[in-house]
């Protein structure tokens, strides 16, 4: 995934929660390393969204699903947060973004319902997504 690319997925996701009145979000798209290619935060959002946009998004690349969608017992979802160092957030708000089969990296939001931090990223994603292959 490129920083173009990136970029666009951020701004996207970005633009999707404005345009729906969701709170200000953060949104963040690493690659499948699970570094940071791109972290914006929207004016007026809270600056704890961005670790957790972040930590959304690394969430579903570690265990190759959306994050909302993890089902693990309590211990177990200690047990990692402590393994890594609290930036694992089963929550809903973070994506896989795949081309075709392949995963290219994650994105993850924060800072409105869970439902709609995903929204905003799953949104763009699927833009980006229909982009490529047209």
């Amino acid at each position: 995934m490129t920083l173009a690319d990136a970029d666009e997925l951020v701004r996207t996701a970005l633009a999707v929660g404005a345009e729906r009145g969701f709170p200000p979000l953060a949104v963040a798209v690493i690659d499948v390393a699970g570094e940071v290619i791109v972290l914006r935060r929207s004016d007026g959002g809270m600056p704890i969204t961005s670790r957790v946009a972040v930590a959304k998004a690394r969430t579903a690349l570690r265990m190759l699903q959306p994050s909302g969608e993890i089902s693990l017992p309590g211990e177990i979802v200690e047990s990692i947060q402590h393994l890594y160092s609290g930036d694992f957030v089963p929550r809903a708000g973070g994506v896989l973004v795949t081309e075709g089969d392949v995963i290219v990296g994650a994105a993850g939001a924060s800072g409105a319902h869970g439902s709609e931090d995903e929204e905003a990223v799953r949104t763009a994603v699927a833009r980006w997504q229909e982009k490529r292959q047209a």
